[in-house]
């Protein structure tokens, strides 16, 4: 029997589910003067990761359609079923989001003030993380989108910053506005089918076939898509973020930058667009435009603001405009290229975060007016905020920059007026993030006491994340690899 086929007799995509689950209840359940509930997020999370690895070195490959699947009857009366399934766009993602979930609960050691708590819903978050980029089934896909939305609300709005309640009601009240209109849609296409077909399912393989006209596509696109493009977040639907990441505590803010906003991309390109072809080709253009405003709003905004978490957070936004205008191209190079900038943006931007994390913790301030000369006092760290600020701007032979070159490649093939516009933005990343730089590491030391460097437990939540920003530079190969078969799918209209 081959390793293959021997994986395949495990249930490997409930378990991916179920652990952090499990997990999540124990940790609940720890005694809060103890620090059970860390070493089992750490413990959870970690078994997560090995069998996301172990996934990946099996069906590195990929191939053009699920390579796991899983599917059950659930409630059978409304033709809702346990379906998932795994794709190598999928495969990607669940290997990202297991990743980025260790590092979170790294970050989260020194958490106190209900421990427990914190940590089963970091754990909570990741089960519905997971379950989104697994779901076959819409009404499951919903689900999880609902359950991935209570943890970061809950964790913004109690262990956040000094504004985080506004910021947790404004992050509340966008997704309610996307989830309702995604709900709305959803019920519509399910009973649409099921008048057509005599066959009431929420699958998305089956729905996939429902017989529409163009008038019912669009207004049925634009259901999912306010959901997704909220989520992404898209120009004009990005006003929350900026706020949410402000007031973030560091372990959500990897996960909020790195992972939430990537939901809204993976969205679109599993159910959107698969689903609504002919409202998809129409509406490309739109999204191309939008994808560009993003990318220039974005990235001068970055450019003015004096926090830097807020900088950072303007900084994804432009990041997410390349993202979908890799996906407006319609191009195969493009749109790997756009699934890989998803990836690497997600580690170089989450480790930045971090960073700014323990500056603040070291001098009190995330202010750029208050802040330079730290390489004087702590190279090791000065000399890592380089590197992930580097990569962010798109330094060749670090992480962002293979994403970026292949949407710009892809781009040009196809619209190449699009793809001129998009290098110029690269022009603004440079500003900003030269800018950033100057400040923060160079410059006069204008703090009155000494800083330390970086801890052994930095230490080990920054270098995973280093040696994956340069190996996604040097060698990106094995994650481009399971994307080559999903894409050509996507741009060929099948499901």
């Amino acid at each position: 029997m081959t390793l293959t086929a021997l994986f395949s007799q495990m249930p490997w995509l409930t378990l991916l589910l179920a652990l952090p689950l499990v997990g999540a209840i124990l940790c609940m359940l720890a005694d809060p003067e103890e620090r059970t509930s860390h070493g089992l997020a750490l413990v959870t999370t970690g078994l997560v990761f090995a069998i996301a690895v172990g996934l990946f070195v099996v069906y590195s490959n990929g191939g053009g359609g699920w390579l796991l699947q899983e599917d059950a009857a659930w409630i059978t009366r409304y033709g809702i079923r346990y379906s998932l399934g795994m794709d190598g766009i999928s495969l990607v993602m669940v290997l990202l989001t297991s990743f980025l979930l260790v590092i979170a609960a790294l970050a989260a050691w020194p958490v106190r003030r209900y421990a427990p708590q914190f940590l089963g819903l970091l754990l909570l978050l990741e089960t519905g993380l997971l379950g989104i980029f697994l779901a076959v089934d819409l009404v499951l896909f919903y689900l999880f989108w609902e359950i991935m939305l209570i943890p970061l609300f809950i964790m913004i709005g109690l262990w956040g910053g000094e504004q985080r309640r506004q910021a947790a009601i404004k992050f509340f009240l966008y997704a309610l506005a996307g989830s309702l209109a995604m709900l709305i849609a959803l019920i519509s296409l399910y009973l649409l089918h099921g008048d057509q077909t005599g066959n009431y399912t929420f699958l998305l393989t089956e729905l996939v076939n429902t017989e529409l006209s163009l008038t019912q596509e669009l207004w049925l696109f634009a259901g999912f898509m306010l959901a997704f493009a909220i989520k992404t977040p898209l120009v004009p639907f990005h006003t929350w973020l900026p706020d949410a990441h402000a007031e973030s505590p560091e372990s959500g803010v990897v996960d909020l930058t790195g992972l939430l906003i990537k939901t809204g991309i993976f969205g679109m390109i599993r159910i959107a667009f698969p689903l609504f072809p002919a409202a998809t080709h129409q509406v490309l253009p739109l999204l191309g435009v939008l994808a560009l405003v993003s990318l220039f709003h974005a990235a001068w905004g970055a450019y003015r603001q004096q926090d830097i978490k807020r900088l950072f957070a303007y900084s994804s936004i432009s990041h997410v405009g390349l993202i979908l205008l890799g996906l407006a191209a319609w191009q195969v190079t493009a749109l790997e290229g756009s699934i890989l900038l998803m990836l690497t943006n997600a580690v170089a931007t989450g480790a930045l975060f971090l960073l700014v994390a323990m500056i603040r913790q070291r001098t009190g301030t995330c202010q750029l007016g208050e802040l330079s000369g730290l390489w004087g006092q702590a190279p090791n760290l000065s000399a890592l905020f380089l590197l992930f600020a580097l990569s962010s701007l798109g330094l060749p032979g670090l992480a962002n920059f293979a994403g970026e070159i292949l949407v710009l490649i892809g781009t040009f093939q196809t619209h190449p007026v699009w793809a001129s516009l998009a290098m110029v933005a690269v022009v603004f990343a440079a500003a900003y993030i030269l800018r950033l730089v100057q400040k923060v590491i160079w410059g006069p030391d204008c703090g009155a006491r000494l800083l330390h460097d970086l801890t052994p437990r930095e230490w080990l939540i920054l270098a995973p994340l280093a040696i994956l920003v340069i190996w996604l530079g040097l060698y990106p190969a094995p994650f481009l690899t399971p994307l080559h078969e999903p894409v050509q799918l996507l741009l060929g209209g099948l499901p």
